[in-house]
């Protein structure tokens, strides 16, 4: 994650919200942060969890919806903006033609070596202070899923493989096979 190169010091929701469309960047504090494209194995996890997802969402859950790269102001009150890869939205009075004015019910990050720190760190602590119920970090170096289920005094924390069947927290009957994704990079 690369800090924007600009005389500009600080940003706001209205700065941000004026930026083209295709200018693909994240605001955090006021500063803005420009996302790497991703690569073709991430865009591949991409896709294929959307499916998965939206397969179940449609039969099963029509009252949510999946979202690729949709930004996320968190806070209403605090310049912050981020793009999950995934976020699963069941409220639609969150959602306005800029993207979600809160927290989506689940978000899915594919890590990327170079914003490593942010997935695990930064955004994990962004998610759980705005109430992301569900928060899962896809690593495709390492093959592993992370999947944090936040409650409202602490999370917890499932490690998993590309191996295994993980179920989604937010939804009693969803379960994603990771072996059944096609994922062998």
């Amino acid at each position: 994650m690369s800090t924007a190169q600009n005389a500009k010091n600080y940003y706001t929701i209205e700065d941000f919200n004026n930026l083209p469309e295709d200018f693909h960047t994240e605001l955090i504090n006021g500063t803005l942060y420009r996302k790497a494209m991703p690569n073709r194995i991430h865009q591949k996890l991409v896709g294929r969890l959307s499916t998965a997802i939206c397969n179940y969402i449609q039969y099963i859950r029509n009252d949510c919806s999946v979202y690729m790269s949709l930004g996320a102001q968190l806070f209403k009150d605090q310049n912050i903006v981020l793009i999950p890869d995934l976020s699963v939205i069941c409220d639609r009075c969150k959602l306005n033609e800029r993207g979600c004015m809160g927290a989506p019910d689940w978000i899915i990050e594919i890590m990327s070596p170079s914003d490593a720190a942010h997935d695990y760190i930064d955004k994990l602590f962004f998610y759980y202070n705005a109430g992301v119920r569900e928060y899962w970090i896809v690593n495709p170096q390492s093959a592993a899923v992370l999947v944090y289920l936040l409650e409202p005094e602490h999370f917890d924390v499932r490690t998993y493989t590309f191996g295994d069947t993980v179920k989604a927290g937010i939804f009693e009957d969803l379960f994603i096979d990771f072996a059944d994704l096609g994922l062998r990079m």
